[in-house]
């Protein structure tokens, strides 16, 4: 085919699909033609050349046949949909058509240990309840539910954070949701065929994946079954062949797991940090040693678990690890050979499995008779639940399978399985017949150059083989005379010439035809054997989950032990008591103060007051955190802890990535304690950090008041509130559930300290931050001290103390001018009025009276102006000194 006409065949292919880019089969290259090439060349730095046909010039880009997995998995982890059009044989040569799209959320290879999860979402007609599908298409799991709002459809994608969503088509009208979806997830939306949502083929699809109805399988809603067949429908129609590794649907209800929406998640930094910066939950409780294992640590993080039988048996086992040391850190070591057997599967019965990956499957079920000696040789171990976890996948199939491969693959496979050398000797008798011919009819070539030598005498005689002239026996031209007369020339070089026998030709073609026949029969057996393989996909996911489960609970045993965390008493409900509890992840990193923790039925609402940075932010997170912890089955950072069950975790702590987003923080604060109101139960923990702080100081109060009522008469929670309003200290002598806590801090003596006292200092001493928490409110915030320590000037500083005292004493507060005090704005405490004037007294006129004030320059007028028409009322604290400071610095110099 003429180069236009390949071009040709690639424009109209690419026409065929809606993907991003086209990579096209051309003999052992996959080719991308004009924008793709550019595009190629941009994201992946290929090299990008220009040519020409019939007169119009092209560009392309390509990468060889076998190395088009890196290429596809770079592309599409940037979020670009990718079809692959492979060659094929026709009676005029080749032709080419698409045999597969990879999206995000359809792609096999990855190049990390993290789940990728495809979501489909769909929403009832009224509105008020949602379908959703979650499938990963590397280990072939596959979770289905249903939503009771958008909210908790928030939460389960959040929870879940596919790399590809496939909104249903009422979800494509509701414009709140696609909202929230682009802010919170990082994921492609991909607008799949809205006849796929229709109940009756979703059913169809389901039907025909599992070959049994859709209630058989456990889909009782139709929002579930519409979810579940789209995706299901996308894989089939991308090719890419995961969809045999999607061998069971698991259907499961949102009150299964602890309710953590997304601003909670956030929050708590479970998985990743809000900045970017540190280290999440995650990363500081991970000793895992496979990347199966860590996948399912992040899933327990992020879906802690309500169900009191299954949280006992993982603590049993984790207790389990903690006693058996020794054990342990063997079982670590044996699992840190384990390949990841999920992708594997999926990989196997995708048919994109190499020789290395079913060698990765051999030497990973190798581990279980090793595993289940050791468990069996430690008696801690067997009497726990780690021995049922060893039990459950088929060992005895698992043994077979093993043998199998043990008995089929060669011991170092090629990298490709068109390169020959897959299969172990032995294992089929015509193979092994076929390579013992094609080795003895090399071996005739390779040993053909000693035996012409000393036949003719020829000395500087070779043979070799090129891909030009095939087979050759070459000769030195000082001995060309010396060749014998069936010596057939075919090359004159330089210092040489080269010949062929009939006797060679015939070896060639022999060869050829060996290494042919042997190419395509060990290709065939290395299928059939891959085909094995996947045909025992839900095993090798039985073993891989068994791998993952107990390097998980090793983990969490392991990150107990080296920081001495403690097992918690779990109970049905009600309690939360902590002694000595610390934070998970600030503990890592520094010495930590331990902090007791006591809410019960009759003390349910703590208010939590102190100063700034004094670590009130860290004690409600720990309490959240520790509860969190304790529903994974994971031990706690306390010395002793007793937690009742929660429904739900709740936290309004910042929105400062909200800023940059359009809404300002008082909005995303009053929407996430509107979230909270509505969704909080009795049976749930609820954090609150400031709330209030985004608005003027009496309607913060007011708000921050009336959430206080309502969380303690109507809801019920265990609720933890920060707060600045000393006012609500108050409530505690009014509501019975309500008591005080704070931060407390040590106000020593500055000379003790050594350090220059200033007015910042409070009762004339420096204040140190204790980081305990006792019982009763504070007295007083400390934030001109938290200035101080934050590097404001000096000057501001002491004016601030100053402000301070005069507010303490209920005094009038004398704005300064710039111009050395000649003019003042004083503001009245008791009118909440200013008034203005100078600093030198008013001379008296000539008839007695004062003299008016004298005129003021422009600058100062203005100032006045601005100050007179402010109402002290409407701003919050940050806002006052923000005001004081910017008036000031407009006033003139003189």
């Amino acid at each position: 085919m003429t180069a236009e006409g390949i071009v040709g065949e690639y424009l109209a292919l690419k026409e065929e699909t809606d993907a991003d880019v086209l990579a096209m089969q051309m003999g052992d290259f996959y080719e991308f033609f004009h924008e793709d090439a550019e595009l190629v060349g941009r994201e992946l730095d290929l090299k990008v050349s220009e040519r020409s046909s019939g007169g119009e010039a092209y560009k392309m880009a390509g990468v060889p046949l076998d190395d088009l997995t890196p290429y596809l998995s770079a592309l599409v982890e940037r979020g670009y949909r990718v079809a692959v059009a492979d060659q094929y044989e026709t009676d005029d040569g080749h032709a080419r058509r698409i045999e597969r799209v990879v999206t995000p959320g359809t792609l096999l290879e990855t190049s990390d240990g993290d789940a990728r999860y495809l979501a489909s979402v769909v929403r009832g007609g009224s509105g008020d309840e949602y379908g959703l599908a979650f499938v990963d298409v590397t280990t072939g799991k596959f979770h289905v539910t249903t939503a009771d709002d958008g909210a908790s459809a928030l939460t389960e994608l959040y929870r879940f954070a596919p790399t590809e969503v496939l909104p249903g088509p009422e979800v494509r009208n509701d414009d709140a949701l696609l909202g929230r979806l682009r802010e919170r997830l990082d994921a492609t939306l991909t607008l799949h065929a809205t006849d796929d949502f229709a109940p009756g083929r979703a059913r169809h699809a389901v039907r025909e994946q599992f070959g049994a109805a859709d209630e058989s399988v456990g889909l009782d809603s139709d929002l579930a079954v519409r979810a579940a067949g789209a995706a299901l429908s996308y894989l089939r129609e991308t090719g890419t062949g995961a969809l045999a590794s999607v061998t069971r649907l698991r259907t499961y209800r949102g009150d299964d797991h602890v309710s953590l929406d997304a601003t909670t998640q956030r929050n708590l930094e479970l998985t990743e940090t809000m900045t970017g910066g540190g280290r999440s939950l995650f990363d500081t409780v991970d000793h895992t040693t496979t990347s199966a294992g860590a996948r399912l640590l992040k899933e327990w993080l992020g879906r802690p678990r309500r169900a009191r039988g299954e949280l006992d048996r993982r603590q049993s086992a984790v207790a389990a690890f903690c006693e058996a040391a020794l054990a342990r850190e063997e079982l670590r070591e044996t699992l840190s050979e384990a390949s990841d057997l999920e992708r594997l599967a999926s990989r196997a019965v995708s048919g994109s499995a190499d020789a290395a990956a079913l060698l990765r499957v051999k030497e990973t079920l190798a581990l279980l008779p090793e595993l289940a000696a050791l468990v069996d040789a430690t008696p801690r171990l067997t009497d726990s639940p780690v021995r049922e976890i060893l039990d459950r996948p088929d060992r005895e199939a698992a043994a077979e399978l093993h043998d199998a491969l043990e008995e089929a693959l060669a011991e170092d496979p090629p990298s490709t399985v068109t390169q020959g050398g897959l299969i172990r000797e032995g294992f089929d008798d015509e193979l092994d017949d076929l390579i013992a011919r094609h080795e003895s009819a090399v071996e005739w070539v390779d040993t053909l150059a000693d035996r012409e030598s000393r036949e003719h005498g020829i000395s500087r005689l070779s043979v070799d083989r090129n891909k030009t002239d095939g087979y050759y026996i070459q000769v030195g031209k000082s001995e060309a005379d010396s060749v014998p007369d069936h010596y057939e020339g075919i090359k004159t070089l330089k210092n040489a010439q080269r010949y062929v026998t009939d006797e060679l030709r015939e070896r060639e073609r022999e060869i050829l035809r060996l290494e042919e026949r042997r190419g395509d029969l060990e290709y065939e057996v290395f299928r059939g054997l891959r085909e094995r393989v996947a045909d025992h996909a839900e095993l090798l996911q039985d073993v891989g989950r068994a791998v993952a489960e107990l390097d998980t609970l090793a983990s969490l045993a392991t990150h107990a032990v080296r920081n001495d965390w403690a097992r918690p008493d779990l109970v049905a409900s009600g309690p939360l008591h902590v002694e000595a509890g610390r934070h998970p992840v600030v503990e890592a990193d520094t010495e930590f103060v331990p902090n007791d923790l006591s809410l019960d039925e009759d003390r349910r609402f703590l208010v939590v007051t102190g100063p700034n940075m004094s670590g009130k932010s860290t004690y409600m997170r720990q309490a959240a955190l520790i509860t969190l912890l304790a529903q994974v089955g994971s031990f706690v950072p306390a010395r002793s802890a007793t937690v009742g069950l929660v429904d739900g975790i709740y936290t309004r702590v910042g929105a400062l990535d909200e800023l940059a987003q359009g809404r300002s923080t008082f909005m995303v604060e009053m929407q996430e304690l509107s979230n909270i109101l509505h969704s909080a139960t009795e049976d749930s923990l609820v954090i609150l950090d400031e709330v209030g702080r985004g608005t003027a100081t009496y309607d913060g109060i007011s708000i921050a008041w009336a959430a206080t009522e309502y969380l303690h008469n109507t809801v019920g929670a265990k609720t933890l509130f920060a707060t600045h309003y000393h006012e609500l200290t108050g409530l505690a002598d009014h509501l019975p559930r309500v008591a005080n806590v704070h931060v407390a801090v040590d106000e020593g003596s500055s000379a003790a300290s050594g350090t220059e006292s200033r007015a910042v200092d409070e009762s004339d001493g420096d204040v140190t931050f204790l980081r305990t928490v006792e019982e009763g409110a504070t007295n007083r915030s400390y934030g001109v001290h938290v200035a101080d320590l934050a590097g404001v000037p000096g000057p501001v500083v002491d004016r601030a103390a100053e402000v301070l005292d005069h507010l303490r004493e209920e005094k009038a507060i004398e704005a300064k001018g710039g111009g050395g005090g000649s003019v003042q704005a004083v503001f009245d405490l008791g009118s909440g009025q200013f008034t203005t004037g100078t600093d030198d007294a008013p001379e008296a006129s000539a008839d007695g009276g004062e003299e008016p004030p004298p005129s003021l320059d422009p600058e100062t007028e203005a100032v006045l102006a601005d100050l007179r028409a402010t109402d002290p009322n409407e701003l919050t604290p940050i806002e006052a000194l923000q005001l004081v400071g910017d008036l000031r610095g407009r006033l003139p110099d003189e």
